[in-house]
């Protein structure tokens, strides 16, 4: 059998002109970009997004050290900055990385393995925790009411179960933003699962699997960094003048309007506003966050690890009166308490770390799953060798 687009002799058909791959797809003949390096499972790792994770680590520890000394206007001031973004832009990348997911065997499997698994270890190791170090014989173990940032696991999985239905309707954003609204005027959702901060943190997740590389491209240049500054100073300053005015719920998005009280239309109000000044802050962080490795780059990787693990040290210092202490109030204390929340945090994302407790945090447990024979038969067609035969060979049946 003959292949016509080669014949016989030294003479070929010139090949096709190359095109260039979808977007975000890399092409497999390019040479990584600036930035990037492999991941353990074969694809390249951007540095941009690592750096984006570990400093909003950082800043979620550094936020809840603060959270415990708030008795200072400047203090309060820079949580409530700090509150205004550091979960939104964990959200939003969240939901950018989300925009594969569906309801194939592998990817329900990672969510178990990477999202449940980990929120009943934790779930379990925090309540026995305030049940012996903070001497509660009482407190019990439950799986419905999130101890302190576990929230953010159980709202993951539920962000991640409802990717297909934002893949397919028309309009996903504009939707996500009524059910956030309708969230904060339903007192009756109560607090299983902290479902609050599920619905009113839902547009961020939204907007995550609705962007593309070429949004974080927009937010990378040099004038929107300049005009950031500006942005960022206008916020800090609106959030030190309705500090006396605004209570801390709206910002934390856990209660309905009616258990802040205030009238239920008050609540899609402030979410709206609060949502507006947590995306305008979010790009202005987005937009300072350095685009090549740095030596930090490497952690981001293991973010998960310090934002399970920092919680047990704040809570530390709850059980044992640390934060009572006067020399912590001070501009001295408060200083070398935020270097310490940042080391620590830093330290809990290391390697070291990760290769110890992955067997929890990250466990694979293919023991626990049925394997799918179709995607056992796809990845091995896959990995099939490609056979060249010589020209005018025939292909015997």
């Amino acid at each position: 059998m003959t292949n016509s687009q080669r014949p016989y002799g030294n003479s070929r058909t010139p090949l096709p002109p190359a095109q260039a791959p979808a977007n975000g797809v890399p092409s497999p003949r390019t040479p990584p970009q600036e930035g990037t390096r492999p991941a353990p499972g074969g694809r390249p790792r951007d540095a941009y997004f690592d750096n984006a994770k570990y400093l909003a680590i950082v800043l979620v520890a550094v936020g809840h050290a603060w959270g415990q000394i708030l008795d200072d206007g400047a203090v309060e001031t820079a949580y409530r900055v700090v509150y205004l973004f550091h979960m939104p832009a964990f959200i939003l990348i969240s939901g950018y990385f989300s925009r594969g997911f569906d309801l194939r065997p592998r990817h329900v499997q990672r969510l178990i393995t990477g999202v449940v698994v980990p929120y009943v270890v934790f779930e379990t190791a925090y309540s026995l925790f305030q049940r012996y170090g903070n001497d509660e014989p009482g407190h019990g173990i439950t799986l419905l009411d999130p101890t302190y940032h576990l929230w953010f696991l159980c709202a993951l999985f539920v962000w991640r179960l409802t990717t297909p239905l934002w893949r397919v309707i028309r309009h996903p954003l504009p939707v996500s933003l009524v059910i956030a609204a309708l969230g904060s005027v339903s007192p009756q959702i109560g607090d299983d699962l902290e479902l609050q901060r599920v619905l009113q943190f839902l547009p961020f997740f939204v907007l995550g699997l609705t962007l593309r590389p070429e949004h974080f491209r927009m937010v990378k240049r040099r004038s929107v960094r300049l005009l950031s500054v500006p942005v960022f100073l206008a916020a800090t300053a609106v959030v030190w003048w309705t500090m006396p005015y605004l209570r801390l719920g709206w910002l934390y998005h856990s209660d309905g309007a009616a258990e802040l009280g205030a009238p239920w239309w008050a609540g899609p109000l402030m979410v709206f506003g609060t949502l507006a000044g947590s995306l305008l802050t979010t790009v202005c962080f987005l937009a300072w966050v350095p685009r090549r490795r740095m030596w930090f780059t490497a952690l981001g990787a293991g973010t998960i690890y310090g934002y399970l693990l920092h919680a047990f040290l704040v809570r530390a210092g709850n059980y044992t009166d640390f934060y009572d202490r006067p020399w912590l109030h001070e501009p001295l204390g408060v200083l070398c308490l935020t270097l310490f929340a940042a080391a620590a945090v830093t330290l809990l994302c290391t390697r070291p770390v990760q290769r110890a407790l992955r067997c929890v945090v990250e466990p694979r447990m293919a023991w626990a799953f049925r394997q799918d024979a179709g995607e056992v038969a796809r990845v091995r067609e896959q990995h099939r060798p490609v056979e060249v035969r010589a020209p005018g060979e025939k292909v015997s049946v």
